[in-house]
């Protein structure tokens, strides 16, 4: 997502110990009975998973939350088809590999009974998914011929969603989860747009002598944050590695941050769906030493609604979304764990500027500049990789486009979200079959190293 200014009425989290109504925000019925039936407070993941993913309540179970430019807040896909359509090469290049090494006598020599998948979990709107499969259809006819679309989604209320965007959609398409496709892995790419941001977080606060998991308590019909119990030895090793062991006096009492407990669940279950296959994880996402820096005193977790953001996670439980950007440390830890191989990370603009995007700008200003008529828009339709229909040389849309690029690598905004990559099984060394297309053609050149995803590749010359 975006990161829009927090707006006049957002709030600040309560501190610790805040009395009802200092910062404290009215509880909704379901929750005051859950928290009653819980003793009066649960751990703050507890609190963070109800509010999101709740079927009836959650933000995103329900399907109350709007992703877009419109919606809660926008994404790199809802600004339009061309952050997939760079994507798409990376995308093909990862199935070609996998579609080479699968063995000769496979499905006795009948490609298209070789299938592939591209796995997306947590599809948001599906508008991704869909600009994916058209760019794999367009470009790369033989590849999107096995290859299937399986969609992961926990939350019955962005499925329905999902169902109705896809409907039609140039691939097979199923919902399934990981849990029922370890019982057949598949080969594939897993892709993980904004999905583990969503995960909840645990939430820690130092009180001036022991690191204490915050509690959402319920308070005379109010929510508050507070101390709960200390963490125990066995948290020190991950407390060293992120440099909170000793917090020292630049972290006064009541300083506050996130762990990620729920990284290593969500990357074994993933990896168990997958017998063979990439996992590239976008995300907004910190070094350690950035995310735990002293002058961050109470994390990085924020609400977004309505295009604005709050610094209070209890505002309005179940119809804000909350997010935690990730540690980059501890993303790397847990996939590590759950027997990952790392390939390479970069940021955002980065890997779409090795994926083409300068080309692509170059490209729309070509359109824009050519003036010709919408009735013939012949040679113009893939001028520097960019797809142009009669309906799209108005300069309105062209200009749109523009914008649209240019905030996907803006470093202020989505241009700084993260491009981490990582790997199950063995890794492919033979070269990328591309087949021949549009989309093909204009995607950079394969350079010396066949194992190097593009995106960390050098950016091709404008």
């Amino acid at each position: 997502m975006e990161f829009p200014s927090p707006s006049p009425a957002a709030s600040t989290a309560p501190s610790p110990g805040a009395a009802p109504g200092e910062g404290a925000t009215a509880v909704p019925v379901w929750l005051a009975e859950r928290l009653a039936a819980a003793g009066g407070s649960v751990p703050f993941a507890t609190y963070m998973a109800w509010a999101l993913h709740d079927p009836e309540h959650g933000a995103y179970g329900s399907g109350r939350l709007q992703v877009g430019p419109g919606g809660d807040f926008a994404t790199s896909p809802s600004l339009g088809p061309d952050f997939a359509a760079l994507l798409a090469p990376q995308i093909a290049q990862w199935l070609g590999e996998l579609a080479a090494d699968l063995p000769e006598d496979a499905s006795a020599g009948d490609p298209t009974q070789r299938p592939l998948a591209l796995i997306e979990a947590g599809p948001g709107e599906g508008s991704l998914a869909r600009d994916l499969a058209e760019q794999l259809a367009a470009g790369w006819p033989e590849l999107a011929a096995r290859t299937e679309l399986v969609l992961v989604e926990p939350n019955a209320g962005m499925a329905a969603r999902q169902r109705q965007r896809l409907a039609g959609a140039p691939l097979p398409c199923r919902w399934s989860s990981f849990e029922a496709l370890a019982a057949a892995p598949l080969r594939g790419v897993v892709l993980a747009h904004e999905v583990l941001d969503a995960l909840a977080v645990e939430r820690i606060t130092w009180d001036g002598a022991l690191w204490r998991r915050q509690r959402v308590a319920l308070h005379q019909g109010a929510l508050r944050l507070e101390p709960g119990e200390p963490l125990g030895p066995e948290a020190s090793p991950q407390l060293e590695a992120l440099g909170l062991l000793g917090p020292g006096p630049q972290r006064p009492p009541g300083w506050s941050t996130e762990l990620h407990p729920q990284l290593q669940p969500w990357l074994a279950a993933c990896g168990a769906a997958l017998a063979r296959g990439p996992l590239l994880v976008i995300d907004y996402a910190l070094e350690a030493w950035r995310y735990y820096a002293p002058s961050r005193a109470d994390g990085t977790l924020m609400a977004y609604r309505g295009q604005r953001a709050s610094g209070d996670p209890l505002r309005e439980p179940g119809h804000w979304d909350l997010t935690a950007h990730l540690c980059i440390e501890s993303l790397q830890a847990a996939a590590r764990a759950s027997g990952w191989q790392p390939i390479g990370q970069c940021r955002q603009g980065e890997a779409l500027l090795a994926l083409g995007l300068a080309q692509r700008l170059h490209g729309l200003q070509q359109v824009q500049a050519a003036g010709v008529s919408p009735a013939d828009p012949a040679g113009l339709e893939w001028q520097a990789g960019v797809a142009v229909s009669s309906a799209e040389l108005s300069l309105g849309t062209l200009l749109a486009r523009r914008e649209a690029l240019l905030r996907l690598v803006d470093p202020a905004a989505l241009g700084d979200f993260r491009w981490l990559a990582f790997h199950r099984g063995p890794v492919s060394a033979q070269p990328v079959p591309l087949a021949a297309g549009p989309a093909a053609a204009a995607s950079p050149a394969a350079g010396p190293d066949p194992e190097l995803p593009l995106f960390l590749r050098e950016p091709p010359l404008a």
